[in-house]
């Protein structure tokens, strides 16, 4: 069965990265220029629409009136070194990065699109080191993105110090999975690393910076898109 909306690929020659750069842009099948929507930016964009089969459940779940109108934006990343550049609060093109999320994509993706022109109705949603990036941009720009969805973040002590530090916080919604199996799980850096120990350390940092939390632990849930894809559905009613 094909897909009811559709998709459109858009470049951007990014001034802050040097390099062009594809969004891969998901309409409802009811898209209209006459209705607004919420915009849902996603890191390891491929891996979302294929893995995380978001295409079909935006389909589903607009069809069902289970979700508001919301269009899925989808940026990839090269390779997994490029992916640990650009997306890890160290790497070397992390801040090029956020400017382009936040300089670039979003004015495009407004001038393009019958947007709210405000955070609250934008999201930024990834898994692992996409959902780190996902929480360190929206702690330093929660005027711009006012809605964060991670599952497994990588955490570490640079990510729980932004956090810690983040003012703004409270106005942002933040949906947040681990699952209690990921203790030793293989990263571009480090072939055993403990994911649930600092994702626990990083839900004490929120639960005391008043924003809209949503944490769930998924049983024996693992570091792979198997746990992802089935709390898709969850994740995408509850956030939009």
């Amino acid at each position: 069965m094909g897909r009811k909306g559709k998709m459109i690929e858009q470049e951007i020659n990014s001034t802050y990265l040097q390099e062009n750069m594809t969004l891969k842009t998901y309409q409802p099948e009811s898209f209209s220029p006459l209705y607004k929507y919420h915009i849902c930016i996603m890191q390891d964009g491929n891996d979302y629409f294929q893995l995380g089969r978001i295409a079909t459940l935006s389909d589903r779940l607009h069809d069902d009136h289970e979700i508001e109108n919301t269009i899925f934006v989808g940026i990839h990343y090269k390779d997994r070194h490029d992916r640990l550049k650009k997306y890890h609060p160290n790497g070397e093109q992390h801040e090029a990065y956020v400017k382009f999320l936040v300089h670039e994509v979003v004015p495009l993706l407004d001038d393009f699109l019958p947007t709210y022109h405000m955070g609250g109705s934008r999201a930024l949603m990834g898994d692992s080191l996409a959902g780190t990036l996902a929480l360190v941009v929206a702690s330093k720009y929660p005027n711009t993105f006012g809605k964060v969805i991670m599952q497994s973040p990588l955490v570490d002590d640079k990510v729980l110090e932004i956090v810690d530090n983040a003012k703004d916080l409270q106005s942002v919604e933040i949906y947040h999975t681990i699952g209690t199996a990921e203790t030793n799980v293989k990263t571009t850096v480090d072939p055993e690393v403990d994911f649930v120990t600092p994702n626990r350390k990083l839900k004490e940092v929120l639960d005391q910076k008043g924003a809209t939390y949503y944490y769930k632990e998924i049983p024996d849930g693992d570091h792979t898109w198997k746990y992802w894809q089935k709390d898709m559905p969850e994740v995408l009613t509850t956030m939009f």
